[in-house]
């Protein structure tokens, strides 16, 4: 089983602020209108939960994590505590939102299962996610240092980077029309050094050795990806790839 990855807000605002502040595309192609009733899966700390609720939206936000939701909670946002796969609600939402969630959840089918229960008939899911190639020099070089030590780094890896047909299929045999949907790089500056990024998002990799062993592992990766992610003034960037998509729930009551 894949250890689960555990989400400081305090690690997050250092490491991890670009996330919500590239979301912003997200938010445009979803046009939320004052009124309506979104829900925000995989809220994080609730930064673009915020600016939903500020444009006159009745926002829900759910995640996994415990520390996140509390952290969104204190900016004063309506979040709770929910497994993306088991959504618990049923045609309560105009709109399911999500940004930088969905490649956490590996269950695809029953994460689309779910948000279209959520919906109302003709709600809308609009999202953007880790597609298919993100991060792949970080996963490579993660691989092979694992691979030194004699473990399969498949066994510890956390993420579901679809290609946009594959994610458009699964949307469409569950009841979606997809009206956009596009995969595009998106290399992403890094606000410090890369084992920043590291412990904030591959800790499921981390795991695997024990803690006294961890940074020789993590030395061994930021050497290998030196080369290609660190620029001649030792600025970093990332090899994202997103995956952003806008579907509408058939008008069919289940």
């Amino acid at each position: 089983m894949i250890a689960p990855q555990t989400w400081s807000p305090e690690r997050y605002e250092k490491h991890a602020r670009f996330v919500s502040d590239l979301g912003m595309p997200v938010v445009e192609l979803l046009a939320p209108r004052p009124g309506e009733r979104i829900l925000d899966l995989g809220c994080g700390d609730g930064v673009l939960t915020g600016k939903l609720a500020a444009l006159g939206c009745d926002v829900v936000g759910v995640d996994a994590s415990p520390a996140q939701v509390a952290g969104a909670r204190a900016r004063g946002l309506a979040c709770e505590v929910a497994d993306g796969e088991r959504l618990p609600f049923a045609g309560e939402f105009d709109a399911v939102f999500s940004n930088a969630a969905l490649h956490w959840m590996r269950r695809p089918d029953a994460v689309i299962a779910g948000v279209r229960r959520a919906l109302e008939p003709g709600g809308r899911f609009v999202a953007e996610m880790g597609g298919h190639g993100c991060v792949a020099t970080i996963r490579s070089a993660l691989a092979q240092a694992l691979a030194a030590r004699g473990l399969d780094a498949a066994a510890y890896d956390p993420w579901f980077f679809p290609t946009a047909d594959d994610y458009a299929a699964r949307l469409a045999r569950h009841g979606f029309r997809v009206e956009s949907i596009v995969l595009f790089p998106r290399p992403t500056p890094l606000p410090g050094d890369v084992v920043g990024w590291l412990e904030t998002f591959a800790e499921s990799f981390l795991v695997a050795v024990s803690t006294d062993e961890r940074p020789a592992l993590l030395a061994e990766v930021r050497d290998a990806l030196r080369p290609t992610l660190a620029d001649a003034a030792g600025a970093w960037t990332a090899d994202y790839v997103r995956l952003r998509f806008a579907a509408r729930r058939d008008e069919v009551t289940p």
